[in-house]
């Protein structure tokens, strides 16, 4: 399933910037799930070690174990780094990290469904908002569109394949 709508509404999530200013229009958004044969208990312990975020030639890196409120860092060569945070933490179902930009925040939304044959399937919603969020519309969309599937279809199999108590470590 794929998501990709341009959205102007208003949502009440809660949702503020550092400044403590209401960030609540939601400029864009996408969701995407894919499933694996890794279980869910190993789903969630593998993507919660950012060492297992393989997505090149991005390299991440987290300060503090993987809890609400902690910090971390994307690099990309010849850009300045990416600064994040764990906005919320509900193990082992669902986790979302945000990223603070200039009058908006780009946020990541994972979730971990466990399936009745073992395995489980995972959803990622991205969601841009805030005031400013249109100056990065067009920049978001065009990144996470092309790679958003991709990228959790190689999530997924890493997963299967990592799990030591599956059979057959192949993404689904």
């Amino acid at each position: 399933m794929v998501l990709d709508q341009p959205r102007r509404k208003f949502v009440s999530d809660g949702m503020f910037n550092s400044a403590g200013q209401s960030m609540t229009t939601v400029a864009w958004e996408i969701a995407h799930s894919v499933e694996t044969n890794a279980s869910p208990s190993f789903a969630w312990s593998f993507w919660t070690d950012v060492a297992n975020w393989d997505d090149p030639p991005a390299k991440f890196e987290l300060e503090e174990p993987f809890a609400t409120g902690s910090r971390g860092t994307t690099r990309l060569p010849g850009q300045e780094p990416l600064h994040w945070f764990i906005r919320e933490v509900s193990p082992p179902n669902e986790a979302t990290i945000e990223m603070q930009l200039d009058g908006a925040s780009l946020s990541f939304n994972w979730r971990f469904e466990g399936l009745s044959d073992g395995r489980t399937r995972l959803t990622q919603r991205i969601v841009l908002m805030g005031e400013k969020a249109e100056a990065y519309y067009s920049q978001v969309k065009a990144a996470f569109t092309a790679n958003l599937p991709d990228g959790m279809n190689k999530m997924a199999t890493a997963m299967a394949n990592a799990d030591p108590g599956r059979m057959s470590p192949t993404a689904g």
